[in-house]
């Protein structure tokens, strides 16, 4: 392993495999849970947390229960919320029924990052910390499972590309969908032309879907938290609890929603880039479009919706449709699919997913980060795929924000001879931040 993880022997990685290096997507019919290996001689990945909100107690909780994984240490600015951590990671050992571990409590991420102990870390902060967060956990010698959406900016996501594979970092995205056996069968019979040549798809990310202007009333700042370094390359903007959910530990209580910030322009992308993230995900990996794109996209404008047109003819629609609030549905000139978070239909019975849903105790998508960590191998989501599908969700914002037809290239992930849409690749950082 590199810099300051154990060196793994080839006999010590067959031993500890978790999963077969076909990985989750290649087994088709059958539960992955089946194919877990014995652990035997397992080398420990301890676990260090980035963003201590909601998100990221999910995580916890599901990191925890996957052997060999110890959680030992957390980061935030907001102190109530480290406090929490440490307690909820206290209770989660002694549930799962393991020894209570000593966790370090960090308000400034990158003092985790020089703990030379910490294999890996989860980050779950903002979208607008994404970047920076992960290139420093690169260069620290750090492997990452790193929320959607990838990046808040396309350049942001060319960067973080170029990090992870400078210094051979294993990255996983969260696009967890992948790991779901309803949005896997779908793929897989669209992608074998069960449907005949697919024609269209229809993609849902719910409301709303393009982010608004930041028009919170101003609060006080609540003690304990750092809203400086909470905005950090963001121009500054002043607190509302709607961007930071509050919360306290007696009497307990924790958030009851979900951080705003994802939905105004100066902190995020709206559903676009929040739920595009994962429908745009599954879309893209129907149309055998990963690490690859749309080469024009048309605004939503005089009625019509935001439309991606790629070379192979294919549209993708963004818009509502009958069915789920969020979902994809693919059309082909033989039939039709749609799928969402627990849901499947289709035009043909003989279409539908017959495997049956197992239950190993832990998500997969987490299992699978922590098994290409042990075996050096690029997660279902490594790095150049959640940049590819995080494209799509901002170039559709650029296109709505100029109201013109954008022509792209994902090959350069440029819009050629385009000045005024180059510009909407970044953003100016506040000083004292460089990318």
């Amino acid at each position: 392993m590199k810099n300051n993880k154990t060196t793994f022997s080839r006999r010590k990685f067959l031993g500890t495999s978790l999963l077969t290096t076909a990985g989750l997507a290649a087994l088709p019919g059958m539960s992955w849970a089946e194919n877990i290996k014995p652990l035997a001689d397992i080398h420990q990945i301890r676990l260090g947390f980035i963003g201590l909100g909601r998100q990221s107690m999910g995580l916890l909780n599901g990191m925890i229960k996957i052997p060999g994984v110890e959680v030992v240490a957390g980061a935030d600015v907001y102190q109530v919320k480290r406090e929490r951590f440490e307690l909820r990671v206290s209770k989660a050992y002694s549930e799962n029924g393991k020894p209570s571990q000593k966790v370090t409590l960090h308000e400034n991420y990158k003092d985790l990052l020089a703990r030379p102990d910490i294999d890996a870390v989860v980050i779950a902060s903002p979208d607008h910390w994404h970047a920076l967060m992960a290139i420093d956990a690169c260069k620290a010698g750090k492997d990452i499972y790193l929320e959607k959406p990838l990046t808040l900016t396309i350049r942001e996501g060319q960067e973080l590309v170029k990090a992870v594979r400078a210094n051979g970092t294993i990255l996983a995205v969260g696009s967890q969908q992948r790991s779901d056996l309803n949005f896997q069968h779908a793929v897989r019979m669209v992608q074998k032309g069960r449907i005949g040549k697919l024609e269209k798809v229809l993609v849902n990310v719910g409301q709303p879907e393009h982010p608004i202007s930041y028009d919170l009333p101003e609060q006080k700042i609540p003690d304990g938290l750092d809203w400086k370094s909470w905005l950090g390359p963001l121009k500054p903007i002043h607190y509302n609890e709607q961007l930071n959910p509050s919360i306290s530990l007696n009497p307990e209580k924790n958030e009851t929603f979900w951080g705003a910030w994802r939905k105004y322009k100066e902190t995020g992308g709206g559903y676009m880039t929040d739920w595009g993230a994962h429908m745009f995900d599954i879309a893209q990996w129907g149309m055998g479009m990963d690490r690859n794109g749309p080469s024009k996209i048309l605004p939503a404008m005089n009625g019509k919706p935001l439309t991606y047109q790629y070379t192979t003819g294919v549209e993708m629609v963004v818009g509502a449709f009958d069915g789920p609030t969020q979902a994809v549905k693919f059309v082909g000139e033989k039939g039709w699919i749609q799928v969402s978070r627990g849901k499947f239909a289709a035009s043909d019975e003989t279409l539908n997913p017959i495997m049956e849903r197992p239950n190993p105790g832990f998500p997969p998508h987490l299992f699978d980060f922590i098994d290409s960590v042990q075996k050096r191998r690029d997660p279902m989501v490594p790095v150049e795929i959640g940049h590819s599908t995080c494209i799509v969700c901002t170039l559709g914002n650029i296109a709505n924000e100029l109201q013109r037809p954008l022509v792209w290239d994902p090959k350069t992930e440029t819009f050629p001879e385009d000045w005024e849409a180059s510009t909407k690749l970044h953003y100016n950082y506040e000083k004292g931040f460089t990318l």
